[in-house]
This record gives structure tokens, sequence and C-alpha cells, in this order.
């Protein structure tokens, strides 16, 4: 699979994942850095811009196991 059929993919996963299942994934994230975000912040978040965190996350963690 090519890294645009990865990043297609794994944004359209990312868009069926509810507020609840984004934010546990945000939380629980274990890639190549870490991310710290108070549960205020997040609650504060619309779902959209989660998913945006966490798409942006896992597809800087994806391209740092593609090189």
């Amino acid at each position: 699979m090519s890294n645009n059929q990865n990043l297609e993919w794994l944004a359209v996963s990312i868009s069926s994942l509810d507020r609840g299942e984004v934010e546990n994934k945000i939380k629980n994230f274990q890639g190549n850095f870490k991310l710290d975000f108070t549960e205020e912040y997040l609650k504060n978040l619309t779902v959209d811009r989660l998913r945006h965190i966490l798409f942006a996350a896992m597809a800087a963690n994806l391209r740092k196991k593609c090189s």
C-alpha cells in the first residue's frame, strides 16, 4: 500500500470515530513522541479539531516509520 493510500485509509478511519473514541486515542497515543493535553483543553475542542490532532499525530508517526 502506498503512503498516500495509507494516509487516505487513516483519514477515513479517524472520521468514523466518535468524540469519546478520538479523545481516548489521543490520551493513549503511543508513537515516537508524546501527546500531552489536559482534559479541559480536549473538552473545549470540537470533534473535528480532535480528529485533526489525531490524524496529524498518526500521520507523523507513520512517516517516521516509513523513513
